[in-house]
């Protein structure tokens, strides 16, 4: 299940990592706040691929395998890997966008979910109609949050488990949502997918420790209902399998001496891990 040893970045390699991290960050940041009723799958696409192209990245997905977009885009029941489309957002739709950018041969790969009509990615608006359900709301923040327990497992000398047990355990204390299973994070360097898989589930203490210098993109993804899913036709799309909704949430984060640096957080991470009384290692900046 596990790689036997972590490959350690140099510390060069990562900074130049933290370069295309904050340019996931930036990109997302931007998407996620045109966000909105009335505007397509297509646009927030275009807009991702301009905003990275126009600072010298590459966009990471477009091409990937065949992927024809610069961004994954799904929506709803869509768990992951929904293709941009000329799909017109609605008020009450609940998007992941998952965004990754390549910058002098390095890779970022990020995450959110947005609940179109809400104040921000995950917002509590009680108040708005637009804002989506209270369920809808939950749902995204207990995805945020089992990825905040993850990361703060990424620390020198632990095991690389101990990150999809504070994955699983967050989730399950939130209440009883679905782990999708099939899908999981992974390393990210020079590719964007590198060993090792990181499962969001599992028991901690088991399999290779985690060395200063790994780079992992952490990622869970969960369902309101089972955590079953299928692949559509389009070779691509992945979807829950009783038509519920679901939230996907990742960060490109690295190892320290210090804790955890998240490559692809504008802040390095010091807001998120604050909020969970978890150390941080991101350098200054």
């Amino acid at each position: 299940m596990f790689e036997r040893r972590l490959r350690a970045k140099s510390p060069e390699q990562v900074r130049t990592m933290r370069r295309a991290g904050r340019l996931v960050g930036r990109t997302l940041e931007l998407v996620a706040a045109q966000a909105r009723p009335g505007v397509t799958l297509l646009e927030l696409d275009r807009l991702a691929e301009d905003h990275i192209r126009s600072y010298d990245g590459v966009p990471s997905f477009k091409g990937y395998h065949g992927f024809p977009a610069s961004i994954c885009a799904s929506v709803n029941e869509q768990v992951v890997h929904g293709i941009p489309s000329e799909r017109v957002l609605r008020a009450g739709d609940m998007v992941s966008i998952d965004c990754g950018a390549i910058v002098d041969g390095w890779h970022g790969d990020a995450a959110v979910t947005v609940i179109v009509g809400a104040a921000g990615p995950g917002a509590d608006d009680a108040g708005s109609d637009d804002a989506g359900s209270a369920a809808d709301r939950d749902l995204s923040a207990a995805c945020e949050a089992s990825m905040w327990a993850g990361i703060a497992a990424m620390v020198a000398g632990g095991r690389l488990s101990d990150i999809g047990a504070a994955v699983e355990a967050s989730v399950r204390a939130a209440g009883r949502y679905g782990i999708v299973e099939d899908y999981t994070g992974h390393g990210i360097g020079t590719r964007m997918h590198e060993d090792p898989n990181v499962p969001n589930y599992g028991r901690p203490g088991r399999g290779p420790k985690l060395v200063v210098g790994a780079v992992l993109a952490i990622e869970p993804m969960i369902t309101a209902g089972t955590a079953d899913v299928a692949e559509q036709a389009d070779g691509w799309t992945v979807v829950t399998a009783d038509g519920g909704k679901a939230a996907h949430w990742e960060h490109t984060v690295a190892v320290t001496e210090n804790g955890p640096w998240v490559l692809t957080a504008i802040d390095g991470g010091r807001s998120g891990l604050a909020s969970i009384g978890a150390p941080c290692g991101a350098e200054p900046e």
